[in-house]
């Protein structure tokens, strides 16, 4: 197969090399941003050869060529286009992820996650409805719904199928959303979620009441590899989906297109398979019963201050999954409750799910994100019913601070709950209706410390977003030329004020510039393409240095790999590029500080990019920047000349 030929077509096809901005692909796809889309004829590029069908989304003109050639055609279009070899992944994995290690693993596990949470949301729900219909004495004294009314038993037990089938098979849902996010075919990853809680093996949940001489075993070649479920498990399902996806881009390159779609997929599945059984899972398992007894040491031994670190750790150690690891000792206390007392793990459970969903209604009540409280509601509730996962990974940990908060609330209501010896005498929902599960002489004990849970968390989160915003990266509140703890400003915190205080004054539809310098109409630029407005009507500024501010309230939609253009979505509706200097893509970023990221909520007059203007020129480039609005908005240019970053020059029309 004659890649070249095939690559050399499709840039014809599009208009040739010069309405190509940036060249990429996924596992089927050859992804292509272009200047102009409306110049290309659809019908022309599919008929080049092995082309399977090509359609607009997500502002990328995406050609389906099928795995393994998708790969040699892009290589080639990057060479023959000039744009390199470093373009081969999608834009958002491309784009360098700022932040600590630890936000960066969150931030992977919110990606993963948010697809899934209406699954998870619709299983809480009706996992609370289950336990409503089946509690005894919450109607009837000694009597559960059911038994009392036994036309509602059949009813009951449909609504359980339904609630836990999310969480039986959860390693398929997120074994599809994980192996996408790590590049790899998403059908390959529920393949394997479905390997990893196929009905042969000893369901996971019954691991902790069977002997250890009963647990079923392969024998391969002579190493026994225990046949055993992950059902319910997060990290496991995690680090097997990283290794699939891994493991097949490997594959892909290495294969013969005509063989590639016959064996990577078996080998992959295989060989994840393997070290699934071998390695993975029994890690896993091995670090969660470290974990258990350490936290049943440190929660025994001292007692409120355990309680209150057990309370504190809860939610990040349900990050990892690891909390299933808990079933074993749960298990044991509760069987010997005539000695143990019961359990203080599920109370511990139930601090921690409560406060998560008070974080989340806190957030409700603040935010002024119409989607934001759409997923705040269903997945706020489904906390306080047990369920946390969907306001944790979709609210909680995304916005940061409350998640601070949750766990600070759920440390509270622990200690509370060890200091008064409040112990489960079985396993159930842990959240409002666990009540359910405690002794009921420690039912207002168990009461108050949800209470306390709450107040905390709801609190605290309100408090924080106040102080800090929604997004976490609110501005330091400034005062006199002094931070808040009372030490002089520096030179440039002193300008970031000032150029944020001359946004704040700008309303909606007011536009501000974006750097200091000199701004003119876009038909004055330098670069012919911006001139003649075929990326949208703005402006172009010739800018005095190198920061770079939002000059308006809105999002950060798109980053440029190379850092040297980024988009905003406003708040008033408005969709703006900001390109810093002309053909300084070919500078691989390495003039450009990301001061933001993608998906971030900006305020206007927020620095964006500091860019080092000198570095642009000593490379023979021009540093003129134009800002334009590329969805066509009407506007007035109300000045130009000498302008201040922050300063407003434009007013959109409606």
């Amino acid at each position: 197969m004659d890649y070249s030929r095939i690559a050399q077509e499709l840039i014809e096809k599009v208009v040739g090399k010069d309405n190509i901005l940036s060249a990429m692909h996924c596992a089927t796809r050859l992804r292509l941003r272009l200047k102009d889309y409306d110049l290309v004829n659809d019908d022309e590029v599919s008929d080049v050869d092995q082309v399977k069908g090509v359609f607009l989304a997500n502002d990328q003109y995406q050609i389906i060529l099928g795995s393994g050639t998708v790969n040699m055609v892009t290589d080639e279009v990057l060479k023959q286009t000039g744009l390199g070899s470093g373009n081969t992944l999608p834009a958002q994995e491309n784009n360098a992820e700022k932040g600590n290690p630890v936000m960066r693993f969150v931030k992977v596990l919110s990606d993963i996650f948010v697809p899934i949470i209406p699954a998870i949301v619709a299983g809480g729900l009706l996992m609370g409805i289950n336990n409503v219909l089946t509690a005894s004495g919450l109607f009837f004294p000694g009597k559960s719904l059911i038994e009392e009314m036994p036309m509602f038993e059949g009813l009951a037990r449909f609504i359980n199928t339904c609630a836990s089938a999310p969480f039986a098979f959860l390693p398929v849902l997120i074994g599809i959303s994980a192996t996408k996010k790590f590049g790899g075919n998403p059908y390959l990853g529920a393949a394997m979620g479905m390997v990893m809680v196929s009905p042969d093996l000893l369901n996971a949940y019954s691991l902790a009441s069977t002997a250890p001489a009963d647990v079923p075993f392969w024998n391969w070649f002579g190493l026994e590899v225990q046949a055993v479920g992950y059902q319910g498990t997060v990290l496991p399902v995690l680090v097997v989906s990283w290794i699939l996806a891994n493991l097949e881009k490997r594959l892909h390159k290495v294969t013969p297109s005509w063989l590639d779609n016959l064996t990577t997929p078996l080998l992959s599945i295989l060989i994840t398979s393997c070290l699934t059984f071998i390695l993975v899972g029994p890690i896993m398992r091995t670090a969660g019963d470290w974990l258990a007894d350490g936290l049943s040491w440190i929660y025994n031994t001292l007692g409120i201050f355990g309680g209150f670190i057990f309370g504190l750790l809860y939610a990040p150690i349900t990050i990892t999954g690891m909390h299933h690891s808990f079933t074993a000792i749960e298990t044991a206390l509760i069987a010997a409750s005539e000695t143990t007392g019961g359990s203080f793990i599920f109370p511990t459970a139930s601090m921690n799910n409560v406060a998560q969903g008070a974080a989340v209604l806190a957030v409700l009540a603040v935010t002024k994100n119409e989607k934001l409280k759409s997923l705040c509601t269903a997945s706020g509730i489904s906390a306080l019913l047990g369920i946390t996962e969907p306001a944790m990974f979709g609210v909680t940990l995304k916005l940061k601070y409350p998640f601070y908060a949750a766990i600070i609330g759920s440390a509270c209501g622990s200690a509370w709950i060890a200091g008064t010896h409040t112990l489960a005498l079985a396993m159930g929902a842990a959240g409002l209706p666990g009540f359910i599960s405690i002794d009921p002489k420690n039912w207002v004990n168990f009461f108050i410390g949800l209470g306390i849970s709450i107040a905390v968390s709801f609190a605290l989160t309100v408090f924080l977003i106040k102080k800090y915003g929604e997004d976490g990266n609110a501005a330091k509140k400034l005062k006199n030329g002094k931070n808040e703890n009372g030490s002089a400003l520096s030179a440039k915190e002193n300008e970031n004020n000032e150029v944020k205080q001359r946004a704040e004054t700008l309303d909606e539809n007011r536009l501000a510039a974006c750097v200091n310098g000199e701004v003119k109409s876009i038909d004055q630029a330098k670069d012919g393409v911006f001139a003649s407005k075929a990326m949208g009507d703005g402006v172009v500024f010739v800018p005095e240095d190198g920061m770079v501010y939002a000059p308006v309230n809105g999002k950060v939609v798109m980053v440029f790999p190379t850092k040297h253009a980024i988009g905003l979505q406003a708040d008033n509706g408005a969709e703006i590029l900001i390109h810093i200097g002309m053909d300084t893509v070919s500078l691989e970023g390495k003039p450009f500080e990301l001061l933001v990221e993608a998906n971030q909520k900006v305020q206007a007059g927020q620095p964006l990019i500091k860019a080092d203007l000198k570095a642009i020129q000593d490379a023979g480039l021009e540093i003129e920047t134009p800002m334009v609005i590329t969805n066509q908005k009407n506007f007035t240019l109300d000045k130009t000349g000498k302008v201040k970053a922050g300063e407003g020059i434009i007013t959109v029309n409606d």
